[in-house]
């Protein structure tokens, strides 16, 4: 059965109870995550010294270990949960989570952080394997905007993560960790005792180790032709938006003068323009422009936000545009609404474990680039431009555009000439 016939047999009520419960798993994900943000350039400069442009280098390597884990392993966890059901593998990454912002938290040397990082990254699944789970009960009309509702969800745990890890940061840089794990468990319990299953037996796909590796998953999901451009447009983009959670801290500090709280502030502002754009514009921009569109204007209004960047010098400015930059969410949910619609019910998970290896691919190299951008721009000797990073990701972004528009383009029917 193909993804555009129909859902999972569920009645609408426990629809409304399973999408809930997932909107609440992100947001709490989400407040995890964005509790350690503020507190990462001191963490790494207390353990292991040098400036912020040398803490910056190690959070970017960092970050890259935990995506090449998520490449390697993004694809088997989203057969896995083909095969054995959505439930398991949520309650089990919401498990381990808990476990590495603990040992984090104790940490004392930067090559523990590197191996915590890596266990973290293998079974980093939330996100992926909650898109699987809403695409199994969503009606295919529904699709996008229901992604759109997870961004908004995400965006409003990043609302309360940098806000409160800020706050938290006055009792001790690794005060956040602790608070994030003890979420990532409290979250997990909740799930063990409300979430129901959604693979079943007329969607439920055997497990094949061909299928549950990087290669394999690539290969059976660009079978579609109009997948691999838009994968193509998925990682230059997801390569692109790696410049705010690698060098956003880093950038704000050396350029702003702003301390922990201040980037917590800021990044709450920002997730509040996610979740606004996201719950709320996101379902009648598709209406009213469409999915080519809705994409199409959410590129540029993010390059124009990169490009400001490079030469803000007022922190007043920053958080003035941040609305403007917010208008940029609509992309993601609108993209990997297109997607899902273009493959099938029992491939689901399979597609997002595709999609999350495809953004695994871009956050293993992005951090080193905007790291080393950063740190470039900011040595004592040569051009100083703590902006840097956002310029080179403007042209990224520039390129996704003009490849987005060319492909569209030309799968347009063309008007008909009344010459003869």
């Amino acid at each position: 059965m193909h993804a555009s016939d129909q859902p999972s047999a569920q009645s609408s009520g426990q629809k409304k109870r399973a999408f809930s419960f997932i909107v609440i798993t992100l947001v709490l994900d989400a407040m995890g995550f964005g509790l350690v943000i503020p507190v990462m350039p001191d963490l790494i400069k207390g353990i292991q010294g040098g400036t912020l442009g040398d803490a910056a280098v190690w959070a970017g390597i960092m970050t890259t270990v935990f995506a090449v884990m998520q490449f390697l392993f993004g694809p088997t966890i989203g057969s896995l949960s083909d095969r054995f059901g959505r439930r398991p593998v949520l309650l089990m990454s919401l498990f381990v989570m808990s476990l590495d912002y603990l040992v984090l938290a104790l940490a004392q040397n930067l090559w523990l952080l590197l191996v915590i990082r890596m266990i973290g990254g293998i079974t980093a699944a939330t996100h992926s394997t909650a898109s699987a789970y809403v695409a199994d009960i969503s009606d295919p009309d529904d699709k996008a905007a229901n992604f759109g509702i997870l961004g908004a969800a995400f965006g409003v745990g990043f609302v309360l993560g940098p806000v409160i890890g800020g706050l938290l940061a006055e009792f001790g840089v690794r005060a956040p960790f602790y608070a994030a794990a003890a979420l990532a468990f409290a979250n997990m319990v909740f799930g063990y005792f409300v979430l129901p299953e959604t693979v079943t037996d007329r969607i439920r796909r055997p497990f094949e180790w061909r299928r549950a590796n990087p290669v394999g998953a690539f290969r059976k999901i660009v079978e579609l032709p109009q997948i691999r451009v838009l994968l193509a447009l998925f990682f230059i983009y997801e390569f692109a938006l790696m410049v705010y959670s690698v060098t956003w801290a880093f950038f704000t500090q050396e350029r702003l003068g702003w301390d922990s709280r201040m980037v917590g502030w800021s990044l709450g502002a920002y997730g509040i323009s996610i979740a606004v754009v996201q719950a709320v514009l996101l379902r009648y921009v598709l209406r009213w422009l469409g999915n080519r569109l809705t994409i199409i204007w959410g590129i540029v209004f993010e390059l124009t936000a990169m490009v400001f960047l490079v030469f803000v010098t007022q922190g007043w400015m920053v958080m003035a545009f941040i609305p403007i930059m917010g208008l940029g969410a609509v992309v993601h949910p609108a993209l990997t609404g297109v997607m899902s619609r273009m493959t099938d019910d029992n491939q689901q998970g399979e597609l997002q474990g595709v999609l999350s290896s495809t953004r695994s691919v871009a956050h293993i190299f992005a951090p080193m680039v905007m790291g080393y951008i950063f740190w470039f721009y900011t040595r004592e000797t040569g051009l100083y431009l703590p902006g840097a990073p956002f310029a080179f990701a403007a042209i990224l972004t520039l390129i996704g555009l003009v490849i987005f528009v060319g492909f569209t383009q030309r799968d347009r029917p063309r008007p008909t000439s009344n010459r003869r």
